[in-house]
């Protein structure tokens, strides 16, 4: 019984100082220009992972010249290596796993960004092509409540004269070709933008008729319903420039 108990004894003391002995083999090296931890790894016969872990590395290929770093004096058994192979090889799928991961969430983004974009525009497309039917319609409106307008004017004009060269005084007849003179020389063909003729009125106001007969129409029209006579129309123009 008392010699079980020595060789016991005796056994753990040998374990403990094996354990101690690797413990004290680790050595430290001096960083050499040029070395990288795979290097000093391979020198020293142990494993970058020993080397990380024993130096608590956050980046093992960041070491500097003059750098100590402590190394194992013994290489380490074949179950341990087999063990931080198998580490690394799972670190090294989780971190593939990890990109993967990662890429495909950065193309999804990406896609989901395109697509807004594209919505965007095309909401963007649709409102401008609605306002634009919005504007070219109320032009339209417009144009044709002009038109009415003029018509209902002249036709009234032409039921209560004959004709507007008769129907003027010598008065009005001057101030008349004094305007026709000053808008247009007495040029039944000028135009300048949207204004035609003798008395340059505005083409929504001839309707399209730029006949002499039509112009002359609408302008007596014109004048007789703003101005009540030629000769108001010409003291407007003295004051204005226009009438």
């Amino acid at each position: 019984m008392k010699l079980n108990k020595v060789l016991l004894s005796a056994a753990t003391v040998v374990g403990f100082t094996a354990a101690t002995a690797v413990a004290a083999n680790a050595d430290s090296v001096t960083v050499q220009a040029g070395d990288t931890v795979s290097h000093i790894a391979a020198r020293y016969n142990t494993t970058i992972e020993e080397i990380q872990k024993l130096n608590n590395l956050e980046n093992v290929n960041l070491i500097f010249p003059g750098q100590t770093i402590q190394v194992s004096g013994e290489a380490t058994t074949t179950s341990t290596q087999t063990s931080t192979q198998t580490v690394a090889q799972t670190q090294t799928a989780q971190v593939a796993q990890a990109q993967q991961q990662a890429q495909a969430a950065a193309q999804a983004q990406q896609q989901a960004a395109q697509a807004q974009a594209e919505a965007q525009a095309q909401q963007q497309a649709a409102q401008a092509q609605a306002a634009a039917q919005a504007q070219q319609q109320a032009a339209q409106a417009q144009q044709a409540q002009t038109t009415t307008q003029t018509t209902t004017v002249a036709a009234s004009t032409t039921a209560t004269t004959s004709t507007t060269t008769t129907t003027t005084s010598d008065d009005e007849a001057a101030a008349r070709e004094w305007i026709a003179n000053k808008e247009s020389g007495g040029s039944y063909t000028v135009t300048n933008g949207q204004y035609i003729g003798k008395y340059q009125l505005s083409a929504s106001y001839l309707n399209g008729d730029y006949s002499a007969e039509n112009q002359e129409r609408v302008a007596e029209s014109y004048v007789a319903s703003r101005y009540g006579s030629w000769a108001n129309a010409k003291q407007h123009w003295l004051s204005t420039g226009w009438y």
